[in-house]
C-alpha cells in the first residue's frame, strides 16, 4: 500500500472510530504481518482496543466473523469483536496486548506454555465441522503450497535454472506428502497456529490470525506448533510433546493413529509439506512484497526440511538433492547462517 493511500485509510479508519462512540481516541499504527491487514491501537480511551482495516478487495472479513464466533462458541480463547463493518473491512477488536508466546518461552517455561498451547489446540480440533463450513485442505491446495518452493525460492531467489529430472523429483515427493496429509483424521486447522499468533494476557493464550481456517491433516497446526519456523527446540522434546498430544486426542476418544510410531511419521511428513511451503511463501515476501525480516528465518526452516527429509526413504532423494544443488547455493546468501557451527 503506498504511503498516499495509507494515511487515506487511516483517515477514514480513524473517522469510523469515532462514530463508533470513541470520539477522542487517536490511532497508532502497528507494524504489519505478512499479510494485507493493518492494525492501530487505539489511544485516548480507557477500554483495551485495536483497530483494524483488512482490505475488502483481498480479506474476507465476514468469514472472520463467522470463525472467530465459531471458535469463541467451541471454548477457544479469541479476541472480541466490539464493531464490524465488514463493507468497508472495519473492525474493533479486543487489545490483546504485546506478549506473544514466543517471547515467553525459555527451557524453564517451555513444558508449561507448550501444555497450554496443545490444550487451546485440542478445544479447537474438538469443534463440530459441518460440510461446507470450511474450505477443504484438499490434495491440489497442498500441491499448490509446495509448488511455491521451486518457482520462488529455487528459481526467483537463489537464481538456479530448475531442470526436469528436479521436476520429477519434487512431484514424486509432493504426491507422497498429500497422500500421508489426506490420510489423516480431518479436524479444523488454524493453518498458522504459532508461537507469534499466541498471545498471553495474564495466564491465558488467545489465538489470533485464524481467518484462513480449512478442515484437513490432525498433525498440520501440531507440526506447526512444535517445528515453529521461529524458534527450534531438540528433536526430543519435540516428539515427546507431540506424543502428549496424541495421547490427550486418545484419552477425549478422538483418532489419533493406530500407534505411536505412524502419528510421528504423520506429523514429520506434515511438516516438510509445510516447510517446503514455508520456503516459498517467505522467498516471495520478499521478492513480491518487499518484507526482508523473513530472509532471517529461512535457515531454520531449511534445517527442518533437510532433518526430516534424511529421516524416510521416500524423501531421501530430495535430501540428498537438497544438500548437493540447495545448500551451496543458500551458502551464497547474506542471510544464511550455519547452524552446524
Amino acid at each position: 500500500m503506498s504511503e498516499q493511500k495509507e494515511s487515506g485509510m487511516l483517515r477514514l479508519l480513524s473517522e469510523w472510530v469515532h462514530k463508533q462512540g470513541y470520539p477522542h481516541t487517536a490511532l497508532q499504527p502497528l507494524s504489519g504481518d505478512a499479510g494485507f491487514r493493518r492494525y492501530s491501537r487505539m489511544v485516548g480511551n480507557s477500554q483495551a482496543l485495536m483497530a483494524v482495516y483488512a482490505p475488502p478487495q483481498t480479506e474476507n472479513t465476514l468469514l472472520y466473523l463467522s470463525i472467530s464466533r465459531m471458535l469463541k462458541d467451541g471454548g477457544v480463547r479469541v479476541p472480541v469483536v466490539v464493531a464490524e463493518d465488514a463493507s468497508q473491512g472495519f473492525l474493533l477488536v479486543e487489545d490483546c496486548g504485546d506478549q506473544l508466546m514466543l517471547g515467553q518461552l525459555s527451557d524453564s517455561t517451555a513444558d508449561a506454555l507448550y501444555a497450554q498451547a496443545e490444550a487451546l489446540l485440542l478445544s479447537l480440533q474438538q469443534i463440530s465441522v459441518h460440510e461446507g463450513d470450511f474450505a477443504q485442505y484438499d490434495p491440489q491446495r497442498l500441491w499448490d503450497e509446495m509448488a511455491l518452493f521451486p518457482q520462488w525460492f529455487v528459481q526467483d531467489l537463489l537464481g538456479l535454472p530448475f531442470g526436469r529430472n528436479e521436476q520429477t523429483l519434487l512431484e514424486n515427493l509432493f504426491e507422497r506428502l498429500v497422500d500421508n496429509a489426506c490420510e489423516q483424521p480431518q479436524v479444523l486447522v488454524h493453518r498458522d497456529f504459532h508461537s507469534r499468533n499466541l498471545m498471553l494476557m495474564g495466564d491465558e493464550l488467545v489465538t489470533i490470525d485464524f481467518q484462513d481456517a480449512v478442515t484437513g491433516p490432525v498433525t498440520y497446526d501440531l507440526v506447526s506448533l512444535l517445528r515453529d519456523c521461529y524458534i527450534r527446540w531438540s528433536p526430543e522434546q519435540v516428539s515427546r510433546w507431540a506424543l502428549t498430544f496424541r495421547q490427550k486426542r486418545l484419552e477425549q476418544g478422538l483418532a489419533a493413529g493406530a500407534s505411536d510410531q505412524q502419528f510421528l511419521q504423520w506429523f514429520d511428513l506434515m511438516g516438510l509439506q509445510r516447510h517446503i511451503k514455508v520456503l516459498g511463501i517467505f522467498a516471495r515476501l520478499w521478492l513480491r512484497d518487499g518484507k526482508s525480516g523473513y530472509l532471517n528465518d529461512l535457515p531454520l526452516v531449511l534445517r527442518y526440511t533437510l532433518e526430516i527429509a534424511e529421516r524416510y526413504p521416500e524423501s531421501a532423494e530430495f535430501a540428498d538433492w537438497l544438500r548437493v544443488r540447495i545448500l551451496p547455493a543458500c551458502q551464497r546468501q547474506s542471510w544464511w547462517v550455519d547452524w552446524t557451527k
